[in-house]
């Protein structure tokens, strides 16, 4: 940010804050807490984008028609979802759900 007005009118110096350093934690156990939640957040993310990824292809092979592809498509998300639900990035439940809808989908396309 750089300098800034206090209360008092007068001129100070104030912190720049981005991502890193507005929330920097003190203890080492509050680094390392901060340090893994990063990375799951990250390995979560990235879980979730490619069971997006799949699901979106088997919706569009829906929309085309193509049972053939549907069908190999389905099989790719029943597996991207369950192996997310896996991990702990969905719940079991919701990727039971959401594997039953589009395997309804597909049977409904044929």
């Amino acid at each position: 940010m750089g300098p800034g007005l206090d209360p008092s009118g007068a001129l100070s110096y104030v912190p720049a804050l981005d991502e890193e350093t507005s929330r920097v934690a003190t203890h080492k156990s509050a680094q390392k807490r901060a340090r893994q939640s990063r990375d799951r957040r990250d390995r979560n993310h990235q879980v979730l984008s490619r069971v997006r990824t799949v699901v979106k292809g088997l919706r569009k092979a829906i929309e085309g028609g193509d049972a053939e592809a549907a069908g190999s498509q389905l099989r790719a998300a029943e597996r991207e979802l369950r192996k997310a639900a896996g991990k702990g990035v969905i719940p079991r439940r919701r990727a039971s759900r959401s594997v039953a809808r589009l395997a309804k989908a597909v049977h409904r396309a044929r």
